[in-house]
């Protein structure tokens, strides 16, 4: 099972030039479609001036993925398409890239700004640190007061993050681990009712 996924930790800045049109290229963590609508109104309103902003992002990993692309008025697959490539091609997630583009007066043809969008995100990219982060799973368990310590020794030798908990004479825990050792976790734990 994999259950490891790259992403990006710092905002990177890119740049590409083609007959006098200018695009600019920004690569952002995020974690949800909302963060990344908010971001790329922030990029339409400061470049308020300029032709185009197109975006793609990807958020999430195995089924829940959510992938967007935007050609912002550009011909049809010549700005997402090449900017998704991009992410797709560098194996990230969690991840929004927006170009904003100023015309230069000269038209670039469909070849001209597939090259120019793709070469903008990858610079940007390239101006990133790409790190390997894990797929967490949560763990919810039940148990009485009494089995504490054998619940706090089994969560610190399975290094689990402790997300919430609640300790009143019933209690609950809500722990986060890595998704390959969740199943473990839960046997290990349940284990600690039989005893």
């Amino acid at each position: 099972m994999n259950d490891e996924y790259k992403t990006i930790e710092n905002t990177g800045e890119g740049y590409y030039t083609e007959k006098r049109s200018k695009f600019l290229a920004f690569a952002h963590h995020v974690e949800s479609v909302d963060e990344a609508k908010q971001i790329i109104d922030s990029y339409r309103k400061k470049y308020y001036d300029a032709r185009h902003c197109c975006y793609a992002y990807q958020i999430g990993v195995g089924d829940q993925v959510q992938v967007r692309a935007n050609d912002d008025g550009e011909p049809s697959s010549t700005a997402g398409k090449p900017i998704m490539g991009q992410i797709v091609s560098n194996d990230l997630t969690d991840i929004l890239i927006c170009v904003v583009r100023y015309y230069g007066g000269v038209n670039l043809g469909t070849g001209g700004l597939i090259v120019a969008y793709r070469t903008a995100a990858a610079d940007a990219i390239a101006h990133c640190s790409v790190v390997t982060r894990l797929v967490k799973e949560k763990v919810e368990f039940h148990f009485t007061y009494p089995m504490m310590n054998g619940v706090m020794k089994v969560v610190k030798d399975m290094k689990a993050d402790i997300v919430e908990q609640d300790f009143n004479i019933d209690c609950t825990i809500v722990l986060g681990i890595r998704k390959s050792e969740a199943e473990l976790l839960k046997q290990r734990l349940e284990h600690l009712n039989f005893e």
